[in-house]
Order: C-alpha cells, then sequence, then structure tokens
C-alpha cells in the first residue's frame, strides 16, 4: 500500500474516531434530554407533509406555519399531559394527607385473601414498607414533573429547527448514509410508517380503553372512577399484562369489601370490553395505521419502555423494524442476489 494511501486511512480512522468519542460524549450529557430529541423527531415526521404543503404549496411563511404546527402540537400532546399530571398529583396528596383510608382498605383486602387462600400479604412490615415506599412518591413525581416539562422545552425548540431547516437535514443524511440509494428509500419509508403506526395508534388504543374502562368503573361503583381509568389506558401500552394490572385489583377489591354483584360485573365487562377493545379499534378506526406485526410491537414496547421511556412506546418497535430491515439491506447490499 503506498504511504500516501495508508496516511489518508490513518487520518480517516483517526477522525471517525474523534467523532465517536464526542458523540458518546455528547449522549452521555445530553442523555437526560432524550426523550425530547426522540419526540422531536416523531412530531416532525408527523407534521412534515402538511408543513411542506402549507410552505410550497400554499406559500405560507416558514416562521410562522412552523410556530402554528408547534401551536397545534403543544394543545394535542402537552394539555393532556398537563391535565393528567395534575390529577394523579391531587390524587397522590390526597392519600398522602389521610392515608388511613388506604390502609384500612389493603388490610380488608389482604384479610379477604387471607380467609381465601391461606396466604398473609398485609402484615405491620409490609403495611410499614408500603408507608415508607409511599412517602416518597411525590417527591419522585415533583422531580419527573421537571424534567417531563423540560424534555417538552427541547422538543418545540428543536421542532420549530426541524421543521425550518427540514430539507437540509434530509439532504445530509442521505449523503451520510452509506447505503445504496433504494436502500435509503426503504429506511425512509419504514421509519415513517412505524412511526405514524405507534405514534398514532397506540396512543389511541389507550385512550379508548381507559374511556370504556371509566365507563365501566363507573358503572360498577368503583371510588375515583376517573383516575382509575386513565390509569387503565396508560398501563394498556405495558405489554402482554396491560390493563389488567388495574382492573384485576379493583375487582378483587370489590370482592373484599362484599360488592360481590358489583365485583362479578365489572370482572365480566372487563373481560369482554376493557380487554377487548383494542382489537375492534385496530380492525376499524386504525386499520390503515396499525400494519405491523404484534411481535414487533410487544417486544418493541419491552425494550424500548427500559431505553427511552415513554417514548420507547413509538421507538421500541422500530429498533426492532430497523433491525430487520437492515438484515436484509445487508444481503441486498453484501449477499448474493436473491433470485441465487
Amino acid at each position: 500500500m503506498p504511504s500516501s494511501t495508508f496516511n489518508n486511512r490513518l487520518r480517516q480512522i483517526t477522525l471517525l474516531l474523534v467523532i465517536l468519542l464526542l458523540a458518546i460524549l455528547l449522549l452521555n450529557q445530553l442523555y437526560i434530554f432524550l426523550p425530547g430529541f426522540l419526540g422531536a423527531i416523531t412530531l416532525y415526521i408527523l407534521s412534515r407533509d402538511s408543513y411542506y404543503y402549507l410552505t410550497l404549496k400554499k406559500r405560507w411563511r416558514k416562521t410562522g406555519t412552523a410556530i402554528l404546527l408547534i401551536i397545534l402540537s403543544m394543545i394535542v400532546i402537552a394539555l393532556p399531559v398537563y391535565f393528567s399530571i395534575r390529577l394523579i398529583t391531587a390524587e397522590v396528596s390526597g392519600v398522602m394527607n389521610n392515608p388511613a383510608e388506604l390502609i384500612n382498605d389493603a388490610k380488608l383486602v389482604g384479610q379477604k385473601i387471607y380467609e381465601v387462600t391461606g396466604i398473609q400479604l398485609m402484615t405491620e412490615a409490609n403495611i410499614l414498607t408500603f408507608q415508607k415506599q409511599a412517602a416518597a412518591i411525590i417527591p419522585s413525581l415533583l422531580n419527573s414533573s421537571a424534567a417531563i416539562l423540560s424534555n417538552f422545552a427541547v422538543m418545540f425548540f428543536l421542532l420549530y429547527f426541524l421543521l425550518v431547516n427540514g430539507r437540509l437535514v434530509e439532504k445530509f443524511l442521505d449523503r451520510s448514509i452509506p447505503l445504496k440509494e433504494e436502500n435509503i428509500e426503504i429506511l425512509s419509508r419504514e421509519t415513517k410508517n412505524m412511526i405514524r403506526a405507534n405514534a398514532i395508534g397506540i396512543p389511541v388504543l389507550a385512550i379508548i380503553q381507559g374511556i370504556v374502562a371509566t365507563i365501566g368503573y363507573w358503572i360498577f361503583g368503583v371510588k375515583d372512577f376517573g383516575l382509575w381509568g386513565f390509569l387503565t389506558g396508560v398501563f394498556s401500552m405495558v405489554p402482554i399484562v396491560g390493563s389488567a394490572i388495574i382492573w384485576v385489583p379493583l375487582t378483587i377489591y370489590l370482592f373484599a369489601i362484599d360488592k360481590t354483584g358489583y365485583a362479578i360485573g365489572l370482572l365480566a365487562y372487563a373481560v369482554v370490553l376493557i380487554s377487548n377493545i383494542d382489537y375492534v379499534v385496530r380492525l376499524t378506526l386504525l386499520k390503515k395505521f396499525m400494519d405491523v406485526h404484534p411481535l414487533v410491537t410487544v417486544f418493541g414496547v419491552i425494550v424500548g419502555l427500559g431505553l427511552f421511556g415513554f417514548w420507547g412506546v413509538i421507538f421500541g418497535p422500530l429498533l426492532i423494524s430497523y433491525f430487520i430491515i437492515l438484515v436484509s439491506i445487508y444481503m441486498n447490499e453484501f449477499g448474493k442476489p436473491a433470485d441465487a
């Protein structure tokens, strides 16, 4: 190998190592804002077509259009999150101010379980441990609320620049990705499809499941049915167990306080409606969006929640899809021809 070629390779490797080192350093320092970055990318992909339609076809000003789309995004996303935090904080504060009622209910449920199964759950040690953990909930909620607000600020700030300079960013990515043009197109198309499916489909499913659950809890006499309905919608995004995390304990509680009729009714309602409403919605309202294999969604959410928090619901399945696509692209780029 000529010395000039060797020197060029050495310079190239050195530069790549420096770039990689700086990337790791920046990611380590900005990791707390990763949900905000991911949220901005999600919102950009969802609003990209509307932005270019308004600015290119309708000749709207770029700055005004970007601000308008950001305001609409705030209304759709930030306001529900704000009211959700207010709802949970108010309920938790009420429980912390008067914990005796919650402890009595827990003892009642524990006694009923002991009578049926012989297993003692609510010992004095368990109750004391529960009280200590509950006391730490409010500071944790305050800290998480501050992190959420910070990530929202980053998300909308970055979204503005992505919308205004989106063409330049996309051209840079086209030049930087070391793949054939058709494979870059596959990655782009799959990214759009997966983000639209998960960013629209999963929240809509959660909202509908939460509404259906709230109606059932109200019908069958569950106290604070609005809070429990909201939590049912949130936990419906958890793989495998889903909304059962909420309605199973509520059913047991109704049995424990001798509201057997309500308990049986809620159990039947939950099994028939709450647990199956997502299949109905997938086949009707979201048939266009939710064209994603269930295994990709389940394992993607499991991976994504641990990596990205809430945004893992969207980007976890995308990671698994990327893995599958990149294997196919590798075979297309470097493997044998398909007909061989």
